[in-house]
C-alpha cells in the first residue's frame, strides 16, 4: 500500500529542516517568499495532504463540524446537508453526518459519536418531538422559533402567514390544511401562520400520521369528500404531502387548479417539474446554515466570527412565496387576477 507523504518527506526533497517546512505551509514562522513558494510547489508535486489530527494535536481544532439529521431518506435533509456542506466548505471546514433514522435514540447516540470523533461542534435539525439538551459542547439546532432548543431557523409562522394570503386573495375561504404530526413544532407553526391569514378561523385539519394509524399506511385522505362539501384548496405543510394531495385529487378526476387548488412547503427538488407544478414556500437554506455555523464558531472563542444576533432572528429566517401552476382562483372567483401582496417569485 502506498504511503502518504508527510512532513518529512518535503523536507528531505528540498534539503531543509521539518520545522521550517511546517512554517512554510501553516503561513507561521519567518520563511523567505521563495523557499516558501518552493516548499508548496514540492507539497502539491507530492500530493501532500495535512493531517487533521496532527494540526488538531497542535491546536485543540479538528475544524470539522458534525451534522445530524433527522432522515436523510427524506428529500428535504439532503438539501440542508448540501447547504451546510457547501457553507462548512467556505470557511474551511469539513463536516461529518450522522443520521438519526427518525429514532430519537439513535439521534442521541449520533450526537455522541460526533462528538468522541473530534467535531468542533454539532449542528442537528431534530426528529420532529425531541429534545436536545444536555450537552455541553457547542451546538446549533435547526427546527422552529417555538422549539424549546431552536438555535435558528426558517419563519415557519410567516411561511404559513403567506401562503394562507396567496389562497385568501386567490378566493379561496374554504380550505383544508394537511399534515403529517401534530407534535412537530415546524408543522405546528406552519399551521397557525395558515390560520392567521384566515383571522385564525378554524380550519379543518388532517394529520396523514393519525390517519395511516387507523386505516394502515398509504391511505387515502378523503380529500374528495371535503372538495363535496366545498373545499376549494388544500394547504399542505410540505411538498410531499401537496404531491400526495395532487395525485389522490386527480385519480378522482377533479383538475388541480381548475377544480381546486394545493399548496406545499419546502420548494423540493421535483417540485417545479411535477405535473402541475407545486406552489410552495422555499427556506433560504444558504443563509440558516451560515448562521448555524457562525453561532458554533462563536461558542469557540473564534475572534473572527461575532456571534449572529439571535435575538433579532428569533421569529426566523424569512420564507420565500413560490408562485406555479396548482394554485389558481377559487371556482366561483375564476375572473380574479389578484395575487398575494408579498414579495414573490413566480416561475
Amino acid at each position: 500500500m502506498p504511503t502518504r507523504p508527510n512532513l518529512s518527506d518535503i523536507a528531505r526533497q528540498l534539503g531543509v529542516s521539518v520545522a521550517t517546512v511546517s512554517n512554510a505551509l501553516s503561513g507561521k514562522g519567518r520563511v523567505s517568499r521563495e523557499l516558501g513558494e518552493a516548499i508548496r510547489n514540492k507539497a502539491e508535486e507530492l500530493g501532500y495532504i495535512p493531517s487533521v489530527a496532527g494540526r488538531a494535536l497542535s491546536t485543540g481544532r479538528s475544524n470539522v463540524l458534525g451534522l445530524v439529521l433527522a432522515d436523510i431518506n427524506q428529500p428535504l435533509f439532503p438539501q440542508f446537508a448540501l447547504n451546510i456542506e457547501e457553507a462548512a466548505g467556505e470557511l474551511g471546514l469539513g463536516v461529518l453526518i450522522g443520521n438519526s433514522r427518525g429514532d430519537p435514540e439513535e439521534q442521541e447516540r449520533a450526537i455522541r459519536r460526533l462528538i468522541e470523533r473530534g467535531a468542533d461542534g454539532i449542528i442537528v435539525v431534530p426528529r420532529y418531538g425531541t429534545r436536545v439538551t444536555g450537552h455541553r459542547w457547542p451546538i446549533a439546532v435547526i427546527d422552529s422559533p417555538s422549539s424549546p432548543d431552536n438555535t435558528i431557523s426558517a419563519d415557519h409562522f410567516g411561511g404559513g402567514v403567506a401562503i394562507g394570503r396567496h389562497l385568501r386573495e386567490l378566493g379561496h375561504d374554504r380550505v383544508v390544511v394537511v399534515g403529517l404530526y401534530s407534535g412537530s413544532h415546524v408543522q405546528t407553526d406552519r399551521l397557525a401562520g395558515i390560520k392567521a391569514a384566515f383571522d385564525g378561523q378554524e380550519l379543518p385539519t388532517i394529520w396523514i400520521q393519525d390517519l395511516e394509524r387507523e386505516r394502515g399506511p398509504n391511505c387515502p385522505l378523503g380529500l374528495v369528500d371535503f372538495v363535496k362539501e366545498g373545499a376549494t384548496a388544500f394547504a399542505c405543510v410540505s411538498d410531499l404531502h401537496a404531491l400526495r394531495a395532487v395525485t389522490e385529487l386527480q385519480h378522482a378526476g377533479l383538475a388541480v387548479p381548475g377544480d381546486v387548488s394545493v399548496t406545499g412547503f419546502d420548494d423540493l427538488g421535483w417540485a417545479s417539474v411535477v405535473a402541475p407544478a407545486i406552489t410552495t414556500m422555499r427556506m433560504d437554506m444558504k443563509r440558516i446554515a451560515r448562521l448555524a455555523i457562525k453561532h458554533i464558531l462563536s461558542q469557540l472563542d473564534d475572534s473572527k466570527f461575532e456571534a449572529p444576533d439571535l435575538a433579532e432572528l428569533a421569529d426566523g429566517v424569512p420564507m420565500e412565496l413560490i408562485i406555479r401552476q396548482s394554485s389558481g382562483p377559487a371556482p366561483r372567483t375564476r375572473s380574479s387576477t389578484d395575487q398575494a401582496a408579498v414579495p414573490v417569485r413566480s416561475e
